[in-house]
Formats: C-alpha cells, sequence, structure tokens
C-alpha cells in the first residue's frame, strides 16, 4: 500500500497522468506498490459521453474502455514516481488473454487491478483485471512501451 499521507484523488492522478475529460477513466487510486501493483477506482455514470451511442437503449460500458481504465491505472503505476513523467506517455502495445465476463452499466463501480508480470527498461507487460462488487467483468494481459 502506498504512504499513509499520500491522498491518492482525481487532483493527484491529474498530476500523473495527460488524459483528460472524456477519456480520463480513473476515479481514484486505493492502493499503489512501486514497481509490483496498482487498484484503482473508476466510477461509472449515466452522464458518460459514451452512454449515448452505447447503446441508447440500453447503456453499457464499452469493453475498450474497461481495457483503457486498466491501462491508464497501469500508465499510474508506471509513471507517479517518475520526475520526468512529463515528458513520457506509455502506450498500449498489445494485449492477449482478453475476456469480457459480464456487462458493465452505469451505477457500477470498477475496481482496477493492475499487477506488473513483466518489466525491462521501458517496455512492459501486466495483468489486469476489472471488477464490479468483487465479480470480474474484464480481464488482459497488457503490454506497452513508454516513450
Amino acid at each position: 500500500m502506498g504512504d499513509s499521507e499520500t491522498k491518492y484523488d482525481l487532483e493527484w492522478i491529474r498530476s500523473i497522468l495527460p488524459h483528460r475529460y472524456p477519456l480520463l477513466l480513473v476515479d481514484r487510486v486505493l492502493e499503489l506498490e512501486a514497481g509490483k501493483r496498482v487498484v484503482a477506482l473508476k466510477n461509472v455514470s449515466i452522464n458518460e459521453e459514451f452512454f449515448l451511442g452505447h447503446f441508447p437503449d440500453r447503456a453499457v460500458m464499452p469493453g475498450v474502455l474497461i481495457i483503457e481504465a486498466l491501462a491508464q491505472a497501469a500508465g499510474i503505476l508506471f509513471l507517479h514516481d517518475r520526475e520526468d513523467r512529463a515528458d513520457r506517455l506509455v502506450y498500449l502495445t498489445a494485449l492477449e488473454k482478453t475476456r469480457f465476463r459480464k456487462p458493465v452499466v452505469p451505477g457500477d463501480q470498477l475496481r482496477l487491478e493492475v499487477e506488473i508480470v513483466h518489466l525491462r527498461g521501458d517496455y512492459s507487460k501486466v495483468r489486469g483485471r476489472a471488477l464490479v462488487d468483487g465479480k470480474v467483468v474484464a480481464e488482459a494481459i497488457m503490454s506497452s512501451a513508454m516513450v
């Protein structure tokens, strides 16, 4: 777990990630173990723009955005302690074993769990799981490069 005095709120997240509305998909970081893992939250609201078209009569969060939320959590893990983070971006380069287990709908809270599987230089592989009410709704192994 991170330093007990560190506040991992939205303001802190915005200081780490370059993403902004409507594509900032991490609302809070609960746990952060440098070089190991991160646990974050995404509150899913009916006010999200993507629900206008996905789907108008049955709102479902697009799976690609769940993966993006996991990737952003991974970005926080990789960038939070880098002094040069303002000059760095983390690009998703590959997905493996991606599974969508259950629809995510307005009112859900996504728990984003990401752990490092492999890290060498600016290249990484992580395992990510998104959960709602303790049940896995999506999972993937993601590779990335920092540039």
